[in-house]
């Protein structure tokens, strides 16, 4: 295939920079991932955004930090700040499984190789560069510094860590999508002020002295936190730290966070609020090569790059607050979506790919099914701090009405040149099915389901029920599993009207807090009954920032500081993994006996009675490569 030349691209090397006729870059950024050109890609939206302002903008992906450190001199010292992000993924959940082994593979690295960036990377290179470069200010962003932001627990270091500003010394972190954030810094720094004078712009997070002024907005309302001290003695304060943090985190007027980390503190500006479908627009079309950077030809596809090459994203931010997940923290609960004519304008520029062969891979987002949906009255969403709009009910002032979404599938299936738009999102089925008393809304909804089915499957249909237990799946904020049953019953009818044969996909999680052995046992049981044989299921990782970690860490739910039982040891959770596969002749004595010990002879009759075993589904069988960033299911 032929490629464009380097041109098309920000510049990675002082040749390329050079090239273009520059002395210095204004802006150098740092990333843990291969440097690929497409909206996906959080340091390259960054670095178009920078170059929107009109800044000259370098980037150096995947730095070496075990050298001489050339990686981090060779473009020498740029005129106004470095940027530091880790990737789009925190690095140590890119690099450790649920049992904590290390991985032989990184997505975001060409042919797939590991071990092209070091463990805590938002750390070791603003540490690296403010020793090499003590004068220069560097910031902080992406999603590893972002859910970092104050104390946190690390489940690979098992122990409480102080927010990343402490540990990496950079002057500032963006936390979120920071588009507005950086825009603005960027704007002002320009002018000339100094970067430590920057402390009153929303979605950031900066440290300041005990006792010390500093600007702020007059209209900001300051919430002071349990200190990181305190919550290194008290496993209690720490829980309660995460129900306000994440309140404010999802509010649209929200206040000031301020937490104590030694002689110093850490402050946390409100977010700014949503963006409008002009803004979130101007993002998608700044002039994105949407392809790798020519420096990796040769050296082996990116996995990342290629799950996503051929896809379209329509909106960000996800409202359902699903206790394990990291999305509601990092791009909010408030979502986003882009106008019809910005989403062709992209489909228009996946078909010009000289590698698009007719099929989009997936039109969705974080959730498949959450475009345009946003509050009746916006004003009730501005007061608003419930954590999730649709648990443990859909708010009333939520529309749910997936009308526009099946029009906008018709739109971009039907663009010349796409033979079919795949959705690969996962789905949230309780959207489709919620009952909002208008006939014409309710039946709008069950047809974007039968449009899905119908004609935006690859054969496989992926959704999340995660558990079947009830007191489970409130602590994960899940509905009720009858919407599953009820799914299965609907997507299996439309197969048999259509005369399809595809599969439908459902995710679960081992081990999750409030999961007991007897809970897995439950779910072995109602999955084989519906003629599920689940394979390579998800254990649990606990990652920053989520309802889901601080109870694995304290044992304490953050919002009612009520117990949690959580299954901690290497045992615990074989147990319950095991579960899953109870059709395997290998587990089939050991969980007979762990039934027995739990004194359920009734469980152990509907799993293991010949006469009870289902004939066989195989269009319903779960068979699926294990999910690496779990983090991002709902």
């Amino acid at each position: 295939m032929n490629r464009p030349e380097t041109s098309g691209w920000l510049p990675t090397s002082a040749k390329e920079m050079k090239a273009l006729g520059w002395d210095a870059a204004d802006v150098i950024l740092f990333t843990g991932d291969a440097y690929v050109d497409h909206p996906s890609f959080g340091a390259a939206v960054i670095g178009r955004i920078l170059e929107a302002a009109g800044l000259r903008v370098a980037i150096v992906p995947q730095p070496n930090w075990t050298d001489d450190l050339r990686d981090f001199k060779k473009l020498g010292e740029p005129r106004l700040f470095f940027g530091v992000t880790a990737g789009n993924m925190d690095s140590m959940v890119n690099h450790y499984t649920a049992n904590r082994r290390r991985r032989s593979n990184d997505a975001y690295t060409p042919g797939g190789r590991a071990g092209a960036r070091p463990d805590y990377a938002s750390v070791v290179y603003t540490n690296i560069l403010k020793k090499l470069y003590p004068d220069i200010p560097v910031v902080l962003g992406g999603i590893e510094a972002s859910l970092r932001r104050l104390t946190h627990y690390d489940y690979w270091s098992d122990k409480l860590k102080p927010g990343i500003l402490e540990e990496s010394g950079a002057d500032l972190l963006f936390y979120g999508m920071a588009e507005k954030s950086i825009s603005e810094f960027a704007r002002l720094v320009q002018r000339g002020v100094p970067v430590q004078s920057l402390t009153n712009i929303p979605q950031t997070a900066f440290m300041n002295p005990e006792g010390d002024s500093y600007a702020t907005k007059a209209d900001w309302e300051t919430l002071e936190i349990n200190s990181h001290e305190e919550c290194l003695q008290d496993k209690k304060k720490f829980a309660a730290n995460f129900r306000y943090i994440e309140e404010e985190s999802n509010r649209w007027q929200a206040k000031k966070l301020v937490q104590q980390v030694g002689s110093r503190q850490i402050v946390v500006n409100p977010p700014w609020p949503p963006l409008s479908t002009k803004e979130i627009d101007k993002v998608y079309e700044l002039p994105f090569t949407r392809m790798p950077h020519p420096r990796y030809d040769g050296k082996g596809a990116i996995p990342a790059y290629e799950m996503i090459r051929h896809s379209i994203n329509i909106h960000r931010g996800c409202f359902g607050g699903c206790a394990f997940c990291t999305i509601s923290a990092h791009q909010g609960k408030f979502v986003v979506s882009r106008s019809e004519k910005s989403v062709l304008r992209e489909v228009e520029a996946v078909v010009d790919m000289p590698d698009f062969k007719g099929y989009i891979s997936d039109v969705g987002g974080p959730s498949a099914n959450m475009y345009r949906m946003e509050g009746k009255d916006l004003e009730l969403c501005r007061q608003c701090k419930r954590p999730s709009c649709i648990y443990p009910s859909v708010c009333k002032n939520l529309e749910t009405d997936h009308r526009p979404l099946t029009g906008l599938y018709q739109k971009v299936a039907g663009f010349p040149g796409v033979k079919k738009a795949f959705i690969g999102s996962g789905i949230r089925y309780d959207l489709a099915f919620n009952e909002t008393g208008d006939a014409k809304k309710d039946e709008g909804n069950l047809e974007y389901l039968r449009e899905v089915i119908r004609h935006h499957v690859s054969g496989r249909l992926k959704v999340a029920p995660e558990h079947t237990s009830g007191d489970v799946l409130n602590v994960m904020r899940k509905p009720s599993f009858e919407l599953f049953r009820r799914l299965t019953t609907f997507f299996h009818s439309v197969n048999r009207k259509e005369g399809l044969k595809q599969q439908l996909i459902p995710y679960f999680i081992s081990s999750h807090p409030g999961s007991k052995l007897e809970d897995m046992a439950e779910l072995a049981a109602e999955t084989k009954e519906l003629d599920f044989k689940l394979e390579q299921v998800q254990d649990f990782t606990p990652t920053p920032m989520t309802v889901a970690t601080v109870i694995y860490y304290s044992g304490y739910h953050p919002y009612t500081l009520e117990k949690v039982f959580v299954p901690r040891t290497e045992k615990e959770k074989l147990a319950q993994r095991k579960f899953f596969f109870w059709y395997k002749k290998e587990y089939r004595n050991s969980l007979k006996q762990e039934l027995q010990r739990l004194n359920r002879p009734d469980l152990e009759k509907r799993l293991f009675d010949a006469e009870q075993q289902p004939a066989g589904n195989k269009r319903s069988q779960s068979k699926r490569k294990k999910p690496k960033k779990h983090h991002k299911r709902h």
